[in-house]
């Protein structure tokens, strides 16, 4: 857990090997966290995106980081909330594996996560944010090659639920 943290700021300032982008199934830019990557990263980033034939619900893909200061941008196409009953929480869980699972490949040592599905997908906040904690501190427990994942908040709502998380997984390892 010691590997874990959590800030509030934008994503995009971070210097870390890699930021995730909350992205759609067509990598190409949108609202919320995926436009402010976009407009971050500059037009070499839309291109890169537009040659990689978009992204299935679940999954992930990489990308170099351009202007940002991460050299990475992992995109992850999150779940649109329709009531948990369409397999949302395992395509959840699967982008964040995915994310952890790129950035091992790639020899990424720091990763930094928004809240994914939390904006326009409506996925419920604490919901979202367990399944998130949970997941990163899983791999963490099995891997050591990941020095730090960062958890970006945008606003004292996701930082209040992801700490909640984090109390909840000790509870868990403690018991």
């Amino acid at each position: 857990m010691d590997r874990i943290e959590i800030v509030s700021g934008d994503i995009t300032q971070l210097r870390v090997g890699a930021i995730v982008n909350a992205a759609n199934n067509a990598m190409c830019g949108g609202g919320g966290v995926d436009g402010a990557i976009h407009r971050a990263a500059g037009p070499d980033l839309l291109a890169e995106c537009r040659k990689a034939g978009g992204c299935k619900t679940g999954a992930a893909k990489i990308t170099g980081g351009y202007q940002l200061p991460a050299k990475h941008v992992i995109h992850a196409v999150g779940p649109v909330w329709c009531g948990g009953d369409r397999g949302e929480p395992e395509l959840l869980a699967s982008c964040y594996r995915e994310c952890l699972k790129l950035a091992v490949d790639n020899q990424i040592k720091s990763i930094a996560f928004p809240a994914i599905s939390c904006g326009a997908y409506r996925y419920p906040l604490g919901k979202a944010c367990a399944i998130a904690i949970f997941e990163v501190s899983e791999f963490l427990l099995k891997s050591d090659e990941i020095e730090k994942v960062v958890f970006v908040c945008f606003d004292v709502k996701v930082e209040r639920q992801l700490n909640k998380g984090i109390v909840e997984i000790r509870k868990g390892h403690e018991g």
